[in-house]
């Protein structure tokens, strides 16, 4: 066990002793391979909530002393609660098939039900996975009882030697983890 934690741990240490210029990472899109037949044909995303540090531009890591520090010129392409907001509503939509969108619902007609995301972790650990974690509620708009409020701890491993795009493929993996787990016990 300690064999595999030694090469995690230099690779988050790595990352964080980068220097040079800033660096963008965009995140890849994840087609989920999981289809699920949720009950609504229509599904609003409120905005997710990020921890402070995740919120930030920068990528952030865990040394192995469990510190999180930001990665030298490391960031991310776009805004982390924007694009973490996008990425779960897509996955959502792809593996569901339901009409999906983020906040503020486009539509004429109110969504049949309502998804919030708060996350507590989101970040490389020292363990060299990209750890997601955190709590979701759903909201219906039918009077049949199925509001739920639910816990999630994902860890998507980084592939050894990947660097920041690493990172990134592990953080869309994550999230398209996290759109599975909602349609299977939140939406049903």
């Amino acid at each position: 066990m300690m064999n595999r934690i030694l090469p995690a741990m230099a690779f988050v240490t790595g990352l964080a002793a980068c220097g040079g210029p800033e660096l963008r990472y965009a995140v890849p899109q994840v087609v989920p391979t999981e289809k699920v037949a949720i009950a609504f044909g229509s599904v609003e995303l409120r905005e997710i909530t990020l921890p402070t540090y995740a919120a930030l531009e920068e990528i952030y890591v865990e040394t192995p002393e469990g510190v999180i520090t930001p990665a030298d010129d490391l960031l991310w392409a776009d805004d982390p609660v924007r694009a973490a907001t996008l990425e779960l509503a897509r996955a959502l939509r792809l593996s569901t098939g339901a009409r999906v969108a983020s906040e503020p619902w486009p539509f004429d007609d109110f969504a049949e039900a309502r998804v919030e995301v708060r996350v507590e972790e989101f970040l490389a650990d020292a363990q060299g996975r990209f750890r997601v974690a955190g709590q979701y509620f759903v909201a219906t708009r039918d009077a049949l009882g199925r509001d739920r409020a639910e816990t999630f701890e994902i860890a998507v491993p980084i592939a050894q030697g990947s660097g920041a795009s690493g990172l990134a493929a592990a953080r869309a993996a994550a999230m398209t983890e996290l759109a599975g787990i909602i349609a299977r016990t939140g939406l049903r």
